[in-house]
């Protein structure tokens, strides 16, 4: 967006970013919760549970500005445009995000968009799909010894393509929004010398009743996941060594059941 100060007047509202963690209610912050009832309006994304939506009074304006990758039915403009012009008429925006806000939810733009304007902006955390999996999973995302390092990774870009995918040894690799992507991500971690026998958890829809968890390894990963129906979006793909008792206890159960 450019020339705000031309389209907007200075604002006297504020906007709060509030993370609306990975769907389960009850794993939302108190201070989410006190933001949630004290907003005057909430613009809230499509992964956004009902069981968190109905946190918010009645009486408060819910507007949903839905977006899902490869069909964004609000752009990102009209999005802040909608969130400035509720500002600046003096209300308490809450935009509310799933998982974290500051974790590949576009955050930067709408708070340099907010700052131009002179609005206040509080970020509220959420916690973010890998944490929520990882406790599903009850393993660990670092581990002393074998994984120091944990990387967050998202596996879209405006290209829309996976490129130049790292995986030190010693390091978990957290991918976000990648389960339509598994063969170009298997590709570009083999082709860079990635052990193929790495293990590879992907959860689908941490911390939510539909919950499902996939276990496999690294070769094979793409043909694994695109085997399984319920391997669909929000879904978060885990690979690393602190992974590794879980997807060994899945293969010897899936060993002993084939007997």
């Amino acid at each position: 967006m450019t020339d705000l100060s031309a389209r907007f007047p200075r604002a006297s509202g504020r906007i709060s970013l509030v993370g609306a963690g990975p769907g389960a209610a009850d794993l939302l912050t108190v201070r989410a919760l006190r933001c949630l009832q004290a907003a005057d309006v909430v613009l809230h994304d499509r992964l956004v549970t009902e069981e968190v939506l109905a946190l918010i009074p009645p009486a408060t304006r819910r507007i949903p500005v839905g977006k899902e990758v490869g069909a964004n039915a609000w752009p990102q403009d009209r999005i802040t445009a909608l969130m400035l012009t509720e500002a600046v008429e003096g209300r308490h925006v809450v935009r509310l995000k799933s998982g974290d806000p500051a974790i590949f939810a576009r955050a930067a733009e709408e708070i340099d968009a907010a700052s131009a304007l002179g609005i206040a902006v509080e970020i509220v955390p959420g916690i973010t799909a890998a944490s929520a999996a990882a406790a599903s999973l009850g393993r660990p995302l670092t581990a002393r010894g074998t994984a120091q390092r944990l990387l967050f990774v998202t596996a879209t870009d405006e290209a829309d393509r996976v490129t130049n995918l790292p995986l030190p040894e010693g390091t978990t690799l957290a991918l976000y929004m990648a389960s339509r992507k598994a063969a170009e991500i298997e590709a570009a971690l083999l082709g860079q010398g990635a052990d193929p026998d790495a293990e590879v958890v992907a959860v689908c829809r941490a911390s939510q009743p539909d919950e499902h968890i996939h276990r496999c390894r690294l070769s094979g990963m793409a043909q694994s996941l695109g085997s399984d129906p319920k391997v669909t979006p929000p879904c978060v793909i885990l690979i690393g060594q602190s992974l590794a008792q879980g997807v060994a206890d899945a293969e010897a159960t899936d060993a002993a059941q084939a007997r």
